[in-house]
């Protein structure tokens, strides 16, 4: 191969590799931006409470890019209308919240620095507060695009207790057949373990009889052999 058709070859592996190298980081660029900002309210996004008493509206962010001066408001549709509880601005990663205003009388805010934790109190709900509360975030790292989660709040007069009997009866079948399988397992294995034991001490006698009638054959033929003149 000619130096011309080797600095080919060469010129066309390094296209290779540079290609390779700008997909694979277009990919996390794109992951990144996909998943630049999250906001979340949990594994479990609603709540079902008693009329008079105190509830915790949880959010949280993440960001893989980090944030600067991220926006965030708690709004609560009320019939079609948002209404505003909280909003603030946060910095950077790790900071308490600036220009916080709470714009609720039953409102708090709860949440932590260090767990990126958003989160708001209701105190003494009622009825009305029934309804889709929205944790929304801006951050313009990313151009201000826009993110939120949904919490869904349920008032009840009181708390219907479950009827758990057919739970309870269903769990104690359970328990009492896993209880019988494991005795009778034992007992099993116990008489296993006896029955080996005889068969073991049964060999043993067999073992002891069969030496002792061979030593009473030897010695009753020497007492029968006669003696030569």
């Amino acid at each position: 191969m000619d130096t011309k058709s080797r600095g080919h070859l060469r010129g066309r592996e390094d296209s290779s590799e540079r290609t390779v190298c700008c997909l694979l980081l277009t990919l996390i660029i794109g992951v990144c931006c996909v998943q630049a900002l999250e906001m979340s309210t949990g594994k479990i996004p609603f709540l079902t409470a008693v009329n008079g008493s105190t509830v915790l509206l949880p959010c949280t962010y993440a960001s893989c890019i980090g944030i600067k001066d991220l926006y965030f408001k708690w709004e609560f549709n009320e019939n079609g209308t948002m209404k505003m509880l909280a909003d603030a601005v946060i910095p950077s990663d790790h900071m308490d919240p600036i220009n916080l205003i709470v714009h609720q009388e039953r409102v708090k805010y709860v949440g932590s620095r260090k767990e990126n934790n958003i989160s708001i109190l209701l105190w003494n709900v009622t009825f009305e507060d029934a309804g889709a509360y929205k944790c929304f975030g801006k951050n313009p790292k990313e151009k201000f695009k826009n993110h939120s989660a949904i919490f869904t709040l349920y008032v009840v007069e009181e708390l219907i207790e479950v009827d758990n009997t057919l739970t309870k009866i269903i769990a104690s079948c359970v328990g009492g057949f896993i209880a019988a399988l494991m005795a009778f397992m034992l007992i099993k294995n116990f008489t296993l373990f006896v029955l080996a034991k005889i068969e073991e001490k049964n060999k043993e006698c067999l073992v002891t009889s069969s030496g002792i009638d061979n030593t009473e054959n030897v010695l009753s033929g020497s007492k029968s052999t006669p003696k030569k003149a």
